[in-house]
């Protein structure tokens, strides 16, 4: 089962979440092996808790990772995608709250009570992790679970409450701005997940304009109006996530195998495109984590 609801079954399609009836918060568990690893967006805000799991976060034209404890805001309409790693062979357990800003009424956020809540709102259009005051979050989110539906609208303004002192960190630098049609949807969801499948491998211009259906020209464009990036940005970075994760997790591993593990095909390369990414060598990465 690929999400466990609360009262219902929300259906989770690339790029839209259906608004449920007579629903204006809704409070949903993913618990499975993996999380759903299909790009998507969705009109309402998310706050989402990652009780178990690891694995890769793409948000907007950023790409960083996602672990136990981590307590993740994603805004309306930001393309993203949570990739469990396979590797961990750890179950996956994330608990959200879905909400918009007309959720409780057209002007309802607007209200002066609500005033302090404007910079939770501005810094969410590019998602942000919560880094301070986790211990409080959890303790709500986990209050969540047999909550009555009035005591969860409550829980919501307290869990903001506490976002709003906690120390954050800013995902993604750039969204674009309009509102993906379904068919770009499934496009670039069918690109995400071909990339997230393959980019250990070599992965060519004409190879990934053909998994969305275009020309390379076409696609070039296309890929860097809506992500603010090239495509092999992209999959440098993906790559360049991976190599973190083997350079912290498996010692034994030489920077050559990880490199080659990570979709590089030589060391030099290697080398020049984790400092480009992460400021620092791949032998110092290793160093201070």
């Amino acid at each position: 089962m690929f999400s466990v609801l609360v009262q219902y079954l929300m259906k989770v399609l690339p790029f839209k979440i259906p608004k449920p009836e007579n629903e204006a918060l809704v409070y949903q568990e993913d618990d499975e092996v993996l999380f759903h690893n299909k790009l998507h967006q969705h009109e309402e805000i998310q706050i989402s808790f990652i009780l178990k799991g690891e694995g890769t976060l793409v948000i907007g034209d950023s790409i960083s990772d996602f672990k136990m404890d981590d307590i993740i805001v994603i805004g309306s309409n930001i393309p993203h995608v949570f990739n469990s790693d396979i590797a961990s062979k750890k179950s996956s357990f994330m608990m959200t709250l879905f909400f918009t800003r007309n959720s409780f009424g057209n002007n309802f956020f607007d209200l002066n009570e609500f005033h302090s809540l404007k910079a939770f709102f501005k810094k969410s259009t590019h998602g942000f992790k919560i880094l301070s005051n986790k211990l409080t979050l959890k303790k709500h989110f986990l209050t969540l679970k047999k909550a009555s539906k009035l005591k969860r609208f409550i829980l919501l303004f307290e869990i903001l409450q506490v976002i709003n002192k906690s120390k954050t960190k800013q995902l993604s630098s750039f969204i674009y701005q309009k509102s993906l049609k379904d068919v770009e949807g499934k496009r670039m969801s069918a690109v995400f997940e071909y990339t997230m499948k393959n980019f250990a491998q070599p992965i060519y211009l004409k190879q990934i304009a053909s998994v969305a259906t275009m020309t390379t020209n076409a696609f070039c464009k296309y890929f860097k109006q809506r992500t603010n990036k090239t495509y092999f940005q992209l999959l440098n970075e993906i790559r360049i996530a991976n190599a973190c994760k083997l350079l912290v997790r498996n010692k034994d591993l030489s920077i050559n195998e990880v490199a080659l593990l990570s979709g590089f095909q030589n060391i030099s390369n290697f080398n020049r495109k984790f400092k480009l990414v992460k400021k620092m060598t791949p032998s110092w990465f290793r160093k201070i984590n």
